[in-house]
Formats: C-alpha cells, structure tokens, sequence
C-alpha cells in the first residue's frame, strides 16, 4: 500500500505533466511536504476556532491556557468542555463567539456528528462540509483546512482562501483577482490532486510576499 509521501510524489509527477505552469512551480518550490497532523477533527475544529482572527503566537497563548484548565490532559474531551461554565472558558481569552463555537464543536463530538478520524474515512470531502459547516462559528474554509491539514485529503482546492487566490493570480498572470470559472478552467485537470496544487499555490504566495518584504 503507498504511503503519504508515495501519493505526494505521484501528485507532483500528474501535476508536472497536466499543467506547465504547475511544473514552473515544482521545479522552483521543491517536493511537497505537506504533512496531515495526527488530531482528532474535533480537536482540529477546536484550534481552528482558537486561531480566528488572531495571530499564531497569542492564539497558542490562549489554547495553551484552555488546555491547562484540564491538569493531566493532552487536550480536554469534549464532556469536559461541556461541564466547564461559559465564564471559565471566557477566563482563558476565548471571546464569546469563540466559547459558543468550542462548546457547539463539543456538543456535536458528543452527538457522533463531529466524526471520529475512523468514522470521517468513510465519508467524502462534500459530506463533511456539509455536516461540519452546521456547527456555530465553522465555515467551509475551515473545513477544507480540516480535511487538507488533518485528513490528509488530497483533491481539496479553497478557491476563497485569499493565500490561494494571490498564488494563483501571481502564477497565471491574471491582472484581477481570479473568478469561480478561472479556478475551474485551469484546475479540473490536477484532479484527483488538488490539494498539492493549492500547498503550492500557497509556497508561491509566500515567496511573493518574502520577495516584497526584503
């Protein structure tokens, strides 16, 4: 059976041969080293709340004392989130979207409908959006993020990722941002890759942005 780093390599080889511009960007940027982290999508979902419109350094900050308001635990379940008084989570930093979203993601955890990492393998991209963009204070991006960066799904493309959307202007020479039809015109070929075409799109971004800072 292939690893993660075996379908990586099989993604940039398909990306390279459907798409020169793509393979502009592989030679230049290098192997994609996208890793999935080993989180729980309810812990995924949980950090992905803390990190809504805030810097990395101070939402580390506050998750790092949410966290340590459960002594002896990796992270809190979601029982404990429940059983801890709204007031207690606001204690930490959490604003009050923030504390009705975390407990919303706990009470769905609880309810089966955030899945397990089993249970999500047996469910589609497009299904856990659906289930996932229920729950308060979660949108699709972040659920793309969930099944790019935990899931390890590979056809995942957030076309309203403004990151995306300026590596993608940048690389096809578009003069304005890129529409719903650019994205398709160009993109439905890296399918079933997609999210290796965007992690680049995301380097090429970044580079962009190093380039005009020095």
């Amino acid at each position: 059976m292939p690893t993660f780093s075996d379908k990586l390599k099989t993604a940039e080889k398909h990306l390279a041969h459907v798409d020169r511009t793509m393979a502009r960007l592989i030679r230049d940027i290098g192997p994609c080293v996208l890793r999935p982290l080993r989180w729980s999508p309810y812990e995924s979902l949980t950090r992905a709340i803390a990190h809504q419109q805030l810097n990395g350094r101070a939402a580390q900050t506050i998750l790092g004392r949410f966290v340590a308001l459960y002594p002896g635990q990796r992270f809190p379940e979601p029982h404990d989130v429940l059983a801890t008084h709204f007031v207690r989570l606001r204690s930490v930093g959490f604003s009050r979207n923030k504390v009705t979203a975390i407990r919303d993601i706990a009470a769905k955890a609880r309810d089966g409908i955030v899945p397990t990492r089993a249970q999500a393998r047996r469910l589609d991209d497009e299904e856990l959006i659906l289930r996932l963009v229920e729950i308060y204070g979660v949108g699709r991006w972040t659920v793309e993020m969930l099944l790019i960066f935990t899931l390890g799904r590979l056809d995942v493309l957030p076309v309203d990722d403004f990151g995306i959307q300026s590596g993608f202007r940048a690389a096809y020479q578009l003069r304005r941002r890129p529409t719903q039809a650019d994205f398709q015109r160009v993109t439905d070929c890296w399918q079933p890759f997609r999210s290796v075409g965007s992690w680049y799109l995301w380097r090429h971004a970044d580079g962009l942005k190093n380039k005009k800072s020095l």
